[in-house]
């Protein structure tokens, strides 16, 4: 059949199972939004209030679902306003496929206006970044975009598309898409001998990350872990691949993780890292991370293998299958003494931090939200120490569950993911947990809540400074505050109730949990200033480049 390049691009997403897609118009993409129109019947589109909100709302969505998140945008800033967007999914392994739109093909390499080579800023944080230079080549190209989003090692791939492009009229021929398959185990004959390391292990631990999330593989995590009876350290993307309450799970590991989980780091004879890339985030000092241990990783891209940690065994491939391959002749594992040590350093340093008369504690909010939400509710956060509160206090019981920005730490994340969660799952509640810094990054993204009626309960940790970066400068720069006090004044009540949404606050410790409760039953978009103290800080805290020896436990 003859279609127009406008009209290829959305047959193309419904030949992939997509049904949402969120974007921002422009002139370069007025044909793309005009054929929009025609199939808004199946392809519904989420126009959010700047582009990078519908960057991180495709994002959201793709955490959300496993699903590849799409975002469609103009040419110019239209796309440079995605950029953080992608980079952000780009390391945290999240499926996205951004369709840009750009100037015909003859005015490009001119400066037109709101040109810009799109194709070669993004090329670092993408796994393929295509300009279509002519129509025949406009479908293929969209199918190899969703086909290398979701394989392997999943992460963003973006099409450039010429206006001309999109109004030239080609023959078309629907596909059925290929199934995705997992990457075969590259070297089996190592299975065995991480096996052998198992059973010879008297203090394993695993570190587990959001590769076994991003593989499906959350089952076999399971049965693995209990078959190896092995305590489960997460990182911050690996929160979930494991039930909060199952007694093998620890908690979050590395810098701000618990004390035990640095305990257990330092004194366990064997790391079994699992969808990880021990971040400096986790591994502090990489040449005395589990120097003690046998380290092994399952993974499934050759280039994260000995690239921050040298490990001592490694397993190729897709995470779901070497599990399977793993529990395969693999006798039941028992480790009580071991186990037994670890309940103690649980209770070796309380993470509450000291009461503030005049203020709310962070985990008082966070608790009453564990109290409240059902399992199947969704986290968003932002970035900063309402962050690692929500990582050390959360209790994530399903997975995908807890969306957060981790390899890039993406203040303005928050409001975008929430918005892509709650399109996805709207028999579920979100929780966005922000700071009054990261809020006020992306705030305008109320709109895009309000105006679809998406009932988000945002609560804003409102200290009136930047905390994490205080913190810092409060530990390692003498207290010099530059550029972390500025005591802004927005009212995020009235703020709220200008986008027309609810706006409630918090000040007191006996009004969290009816604020909250309230909230729920309000089922809409509800925003909450929560007062907590500027000087509350997140701790334990592990210094960059050291080791749990080093721990601060007080400030």
């Amino acid at each position: 059949m003859k279609l127009t390049g406008a009209d290829i691009i959305c047959e193309c997403l419904l030949e992939q199972g997509v049904d949402t897609v969120f974007g921002y118009p422009g002139g370069a993409a007025l044909n793309t939004y005009d054929a929009l129109y025609k199939y808004s019947d199946r392809i519904r589109h989420i126009l959010s209030a700047h582009e990078q909100g519908a960057s991180h709302a495709a994002d959201g969505y793709a955490r959300s679902t496993g699903k590849t998140g799409v975002v469609i945008t103009t040419s110019g800033p239209g796309a440079t306003n995605i950029v953080t967007g992608i980079a952000t999914a780009n390391i945290d392994s999240i499926p996205m496929v951004a369709i840009t739109g750009n100037v015909t093909r003859d005015q490009l390499g001119r400066d037109s206006f709101q040109e810009v080579d799109i194709v070669n800023i993004v090329k670092p944080i993408t796994k393929g970044s295509f300009l279509i230079k002519n129509i025949e080549e406009l479908a293929p190209t969209i199918r190899k975009a969703f086909k290398l989003a979701h394989s392997g090692r999943k992460g963003p791939v973006l099409v450039d598309v010429p206006k001309d492009i999109t109004a030239t009229v080609t023959d078309f021929e629907p596909m059925t898409p290929e199934e995705p398959q997992p990457d075969q185990i590259a070297n089996p004959e190592s299975i065995a001998r991480v096996q052998e390391l198992i059973r010879k292990s008297r203090r394993p631990m695993i570190y587990a990350g959001g590769g076994i999330i991003s593989a499906e593989a959350t089952e076999e995590f399971k049965r693995f872990v209990e078959l190896i009876d092995a305590p489960v350290c997460c990182s911050l993307m690996g929160l979930g691949s494991l039930p909060a309450r199952h007694p093998l799970c620890i908690g979050n590991i590395g810098m701000h993780g618990g004390y035990e989980t640095g305990m257990i780091t330092a004194a366990c004879d064997l790391i079994i890292a699992i969808g990880a890339r021990f971040s400096d985030r986790v591994a502090g000092d990489r040449e005395k991370f589990g120097e003690q241990a046998k380290i092994v990783q399952l993974e499934i891209d050759k280039a994260e293998i000995n690239k921050n940690v040298k490990v001592d065994e490694y397993v190729l491939g897709d995470a779901k299958l070497i599990l399977q391959a793993l529990l395969n002749g693999l006798e039941q594992q028992e480790h009580k003494i071991w186990l037994g040590k670890i309940d103690v350093w649980k209770h070796h340093f309380d993470n509450a931090t000291k009461p503030y008369s005049d203020y709310v504690l962070p985990f008082e909010i966070i608790d009453a939200v564990n109290e409240l939400k059902a399992d199947s509710d969704i986290i968003a956060t932002d970035v900063g120490q309402h962050q690692m509160w929500v990582a050390q206090h959360a209790k994530i019981e399903q997975e995908k569950t807890l969306l957060t920005s981790g390899g890039m730490g993406t203040m303005g994340f928050g409001m975008g993911a929430a918005i892509g969660a709650q399109v996805s799952h709207p028999d579920s509640r979100v929780f966005l947990f922000t700071g009054d810094g990261s809020f006020h990054m992306n705030l305008n993204e109320l709109v895009t809540m309000k105006s679809y009626g998406l009932p988000v309960i945002v609560l804003i940790m409102n200290n009136t400074v930047l905390g994490m970066v205080r913190q810092w400068q409060k530990l390692f720069y003498g207290s010099r505050f530059s550029q972390t006090d500025p005591h802004r004044a927005t009212d995020f009540v009235k703020l709220a109730e200008a986008f027309g949404v609810q706006g409630m606050r918090i000040t007191k410790s006996e009004e969290v949990k009816p604020t909250i409760r309230k909230a729920l039953a309000m089922n809409t978009t509800v925003v909450i200033d929560c007062r907590i103290s500027p000087d509350a800080n997140v701790l334990p805290m592990i210094p960059p480049g050291k080791t749990v020896n080093e721990i601060v436990t007080e400030m």
